[in-house]
């Protein structure tokens, strides 16, 4: 089963620069919402496990990423294709949401 990747203000660019579309969950343990849709985030890996690349950004740890992205509410999800934002999600969603947008990039 796939697993989410964690990532931090060194790996980002590496992982998110990939040719495969890329979530990152924007999270931090205070947050509420990050809570209930963490577990969802973490279904995703395993359904797009080779077709996608899910990964979780801890915002409290990993500021300089946190500040480029201007990421000011959490949950925040973004979608990469090749570095560059494709999608975004402020705020917890069903997990049918989160789904459409990586189904929209997968070639």
């Amino acid at each position: 089963m796939g697993k989410t990747i964690e990532l931090n203000d060194s790996n980002f660019d590496q992982v998110v620069n990939s040719d495969k579309p890329v979530l990152v969950d924007f999270w931090a343990e205070w947050c509420g919402p990050c809570k209930m849709i963490g577990p969802l985030v973490e279904e995703l890996a395993g359904e797009y496990e080779g077709k996608a690349v899910i990964a979780k950004l801890n915002v409290d740890e990993n500021p300089d990423v946190t500040a480029r992205y201007g990421i000011r509410n959490i949950p925040t999800l973004l979608v990469f294709k090749n570095g560059q934002i494709v999608d975004k999600q402020v705020g917890a969603v069903p997990k049918s949401v989160l789904a459409q947008k990586l189904e929209a990039q997968v070639a």
